[in-house]
């Protein structure tokens, strides 16, 4: 071919490449449209549908959790391995879109002979600078370029920066689960701190029960029964302490691995005893339409979703002809001052078709594989979707129900506070003993324990409740792969 030839295809062959087979991504499926048009959650309760704010742990306003939830976003193991996903991902986007550019290659070499005479070299024959020696000097340059005549490289493109998209709603799933974590962790470590003191205190009124029983047993007003009763209970009470200071190294030393820290490293600053957060009076919720935008595991399997559709065009293309250019361009010379002259230069072009029609099935049967792995991906989106709805729906009447547990425990207790001041009066009337006075108190404890384990719940699950609506990242706006 020559140069002109070469000028006036390639028009031609990028005007052939605006051609992209296979199907167009045109969106998921619809998936619980009746969900989706609804102003407000089923059981959403007494929860507004207010749009939520993404920072939602600092409602429980607890200084120091905000600053482990900090502390995990910056340094946290899972979150880097979720950006070095997306730096992965980038890369073959980057490398989808090369792929569409031509590939270059130059050479250069030098030849010193002795003994030869001769050389043909760049059309012509160059003679030996002297009786023995012989120096030549090339440079060559080259370049392919395959046409993307049918959209093979596009679809791959596509595919690519869908995969990219994907890595990246997949880093705010990750970062969503963190802060998750780190407050369940913290708000059963604050549960378990309260619960050891208030097991001592329990402890010590056991303790004292047990020996005035043991008094009256010598006087003869304690039967052996009841002292044995209360010797058991004690029993118990203290050995209900070894696993709950167990309980506490745990998630001490799961707080310092959440947030990039050795165990251990944790214990000082957290030893303190502090009360368990608590969710705010009203939450706000939003409705499931943004929810189901907001959803990070959503917005993954939506993007795996034109991902597989673009491997279909993807394969679809290896069913048509392929079109490459090739081009190479080269100077031989005896010296260097003449290496570039016109004389010393030597081309060639040539458009290279390659195509197999005959392949017997293996093309169509990639392109079956990959219609299947788009099917599969369409289930995977309804389900993903069918599931978080009924993770919201579940988290709101689990949380709901939670307040009115606490509600009720709350009278609980303030009985056995009422019970308590009245055995004490009673005391000092002289119509109650010590030890009516001292099961009065340990019944307070329990009371005490039982809204400590329900409150402590109800913050777990508020925490659940934000993970399910999708809580704890902000759109950045632009999509990161698109940068």
């Amino acid at each position: 071919m020559t140069r002109r030839s070469l000028i006036q295809i390639v028009p031609l062959c990028i005007a052939l490449g605006a051609c992209v087979v296979g199907p167009n991504y045109r969106g998921p499926p619809v998936v619980a449209p009746k969900a989706a048009a609804a102003p407000a959650f089923h059981r959403a309760g007494d929860a507004t549908a207010d749009a939520p704010a993404a920072r939602w742990w600092t409602a429980l306003n607890d200084a120091e959790l905000d600053r482990l939830v900090d502390a995990a976003l910056s340094a946290s193991p899972d979150l880097g391995v979720a950006r070095a996903r997306i730096v992965q991902a980038r890369a073959g986007l980057k490398g989808a879109r090369a792929d569409q550019l031509p590939t270059t290659g130059a050479s250069a070499a030098y030849l010193r002979s002795k003994g030869l005479t001769t050389l043909i070299g760049g059309g012509q024959a160059l003679q030996a600078q002297g009786p023995s020696t012989f120096e030549v000097y090339t440079a060559s340059f080259d370049a392919t370029w395959e046409i993307d005549l049918f959209g093979g490289k596009a679809r791959a493109i596509e595919g690519a920066k869908a995969q990219a998209q994907g890595a990246d709603a997949a880093l705010d799933g990750a970062q969503v689960s963190l802060e998750a974590e780190v407050a369940q962790a913290y708000v059963m470590l604050r549960q378990l701190q309260q619960r050891l003191v208030l097991s001592r205190r329990n402890v010590e009124i056991e303790t004292r029960m047990l020996e005035l029983a043991r008094r009256r047993q010598a006087g003869g007003t304690v039967s052996d029964v009841d002292v044995e009763q209360l010797n058991n209970q004690l029993q118990s009470t203290e050995a209900d302490l070894i696993p709950i200071g167990a309980q506490i190294t745990e998630q001490l030393d799961r707080l310092a691995v959440l947030t990039g820290r050795e165990p251990g490293e944790l214990d000082a600053e957290l030893d303190a005893v502090a009360p368990v957060p608590a969710p705010p009076a009203v939450t706000a919720v939003g409705d499931p339409a943004a929810m189901l935008r907001r959803r990070p595991d959503i917005r993954q399997a939506e993007r795996q979703l034109q991902q597989y559709n673009a491997a279909i065009g993807q394969h679809t293309a290896d069913l048509f002809p392929k079109v490459t250019l090739i081009g190479t361009i080269g100077y031989t010379a005896p010296a260097l001052s003449q290496l570039f002259n016109s004389s010393s230069e030597t081309y060639a072009t040539a458009p290279l078709l390659q195509w197999t029609p005959f392949d017997f099935g293996r093309i169509r049967a990639k392109i079956a594989q990959a219609r299947g792995a788009y099917e599969e991906s369409v289930a995977n989106y309804r389900s993903t979707v069918l599931s978080a709805l009924q993770d919201a729906e579940t988290s709101l009447s689990r949380y709901g129900r939670q307040r009115d547990n606490v509600a009720g425990l709350l009278k609980v207790q303030a009985s056995a506070e009422r019970l308590a001041r009245l055995e004490d009066l009673r005391e000092k009337g002289g119509t109650a003993t010590t030890l009516d006075v001292l099961d009065a108190e340990r019944r307070r404890v329990q009371a005490e324990l039982g809204v400590l384990d329900a409150g402590a719940q109800l913050s777990i699950d508020y925490v659940a409740l934000q993970k399910s609506l999708g809580l704890g990242w902000e759109p950045a706006g632009e999509s990161r792969a698109a940068r």
